[in-house]
C-alpha cells in the first residue's frame, strides 16, 4: 500500500514535470514571435512520441499515462504550430531551411 501511494507521487510528480516544461518555450514563442531556435524535427519526434505514449496508455488501460500525455501533446503541437507560424512554414527560420 504504502509502496503504491509512493509510486503515484512519484508518477503524479514526473507528470506534472512534464506538463509544465513546455509553458516556458510557448510563453517565449508568442512573446518574441521568434521560433529560429526551436528544432522542428525535434518537436516533430516529440510529437510522434507523445501520441505513441497516449496509445500506450490506452492500450494497457492507463488514464494517467494517457491524460498526461495528451496535455503533452497539445503542448509541444503548440510550440510545432508556433514554429510553423513564426518560421514561414515548416523547417524554415528567417528563410533558410533547418540543418
Amino acid at each position: 500500500m504504502a509502496q503504491s501511494l509512493i509510486a503515484d507521487i512519484i508518477g503524479t510528480g514526473a507528470a506534472l514535470c512534464s506538463m509544465t516544461s513546455f509553458i516556458p518555450q510557448i510563453a517565449k514563442l508568442r512573446r518574441d514571435r521568434d521560433a529560429s531556435s526551436v528544432s522542428l524535427k525535434m518537436y516533430a519526434v516529440t510529437v510522434t512520441g507523445f501520441s505513441l505514449w497516449i496509445a500506450y496508455g490506452l492500450m494497457i488501460g492507463s488514464w494517467p499515462v494517457a491524460a498526461s500525455n495528451v496535455v503533452c501533446l497539445a503542448l509541444s503541437a503548440t510550440i510545432l504550430l508556433l514554429k510553423w507560424r513564426y518560421s514561414g512554414g515548416p523547417g524554415l527560420a528567417s528563410g533558410q531551411p533547418e540543418p
